[in-house]
């Protein structure tokens, strides 16, 4: 599993945009800025759209002035389902939505959820990550079952103040 000091890993993901899904480079992505990455197991599942994609909105403008330049949300879906989720959630302006459609990435950095017994296959552990320039300067991923420390307000509490 990735942990603090490490390099996330540089991959391709999809990320659903006006005209059309768009590949991005993590590398790219994530470089020369403070980074906050926050992982869901499902678009559109009961706590990913009620409570911890709508923290990130809300403290959006928090995270910002705390120096953050990038907030991306990542998840184990195609990048239709994750713009359809984008729109529906009214995030797309702010938001990176990531789609990790075949979970190579979520696989790479170690956090995937085998949910297959309850049909939905291998899916990411809910986290949230804040990196600097590419690099991980805090790691917080949920026990199973759990919402604490991977919410908006638990990240902006372990980004220093500005």
């Amino acid at each position: 599993m990735i942990k603090v000091g490490d390099k996330l890993p540089t991959m391709k993901l999809m990320k659903p945009t006006p005209d059309g899904p768009q590949e991005v480079d993590t590398g790219a992505l994530f470089a020369g800025k403070t980074a906050v990455l926050f992982a869901v197991p499902g678009a559109f599942t009961p706590t990913c759209s009620a409570r911890h994609l709508p923290g990130f909105l809300e403290h959006y403008d928090a995270l910002r002035a705390r120096g953050v330049d990038e907030v991306a949300c990542l998840a184990v879906n195609d990048v239709f389902v994750m713009g359809a989720w984008a729109a529906s959630q009214s995030g797309g302006d702010k938001i990176t939505f990531l789609a990790d459609g075949s979970g190579l990435f979520t696989r790479a950095l170690g956090l995937e959820l085998d949910l297959t017994a309850r049909g939905l296959g291998v899916r990411s552990q809910r986290f949230a990550l804040i990196a600097k320039d590419g690099v991980v300067a805090h790691l917080a991923v949920e026990q199973a079952g759990g919402f604490d420390v991977s919410r908006a307000e638990a990240i902006l509490e372990a980004l220093p103040p500005s």
